[in-house]
């Protein structure tokens, strides 16, 4: 019911879902370009129609009744972001803990133009051992969905460049805000 519902809306907004989950287990999945609040919406609402069991990230002090009971249906997980340091590992134990785990990130960590993608989905990958599936969203040609899969143990600059390829002709909701594919001077090593 829900996910017929979550198809209405996206014919509705005009969108075309592309791209099919891989026959993955476990995977980082990361979302680009993020220039807009209605891009969460509008890639919870694929998620939605396609019933992808597909965790986001969310203050753990969010998690009070009844507002966790309502981010823990819309695949929230808590995080404790009180010692940053420890984000990562956080994140590698719940992949370890779990048989089925998909984790949505967006790299440019806000909707503002930033000079440079945070890391933290690298590095969770390359911890984790499991692979980066790129998601995009299109506004131009109203297309979103699931692309291509990268493998973490290979060069990170390879990767990062299969990255800027794989998003270079999506279009975001505002091009004013988007920065580069790029991660900062002091990356994580993939060794």
């Amino acid at each position: 019911m829900l996910s017929a519902l979550a198809k209405l809306v996206m014919r509705i907004g005009g969108w075309t879902p592309e791209g099919e989950i891989p026959p993955l287990k476990k995977a980082v999945f990361i979302a680009a370009p993020h220039t807009s609040n209605w891009d969460g919406f509008w890639l919870i609402v694929y998620r939605i129609s396609f019933n992808i069991k597909l965790s986001i990230l969310a203050k753990h002090t969010l998690f009070w009744w009844p507002l966790g009971n309502v981010l823990r249906a819309c695949g929230a997980v808590p995080l404790d972001r009180s010692q940053p340091s420890s984000t990562v590992q956080q994140l590698v134990d719940m992949f370890e803990k779990q048989e089925h785990f998909f984790l949505a990130l967006a790299p440019e960590g806000t909707r503002r133009k930033m000079p440079y993608w945070k890391t933290g989905f690298y590095q969770i990958a390359v911890a984790a051992k499991v692979p980066i599936v790129l998601a995009f969203i299109d506004y131009e040609q109203r297309k979103m969905g699931i692309g291509i899969q990268l493998d973490p143990a290979d060069d990170i600059d390879v990767n990062l460049e299969k990255i800027r390829e794989f998003y270079a002709p999506f279009k975001p909701c505002r091009p004013d805000r988007l920065g580069p594919i790029a991660f900062p001077p002091t990356t994580p090593n993939s060794d």
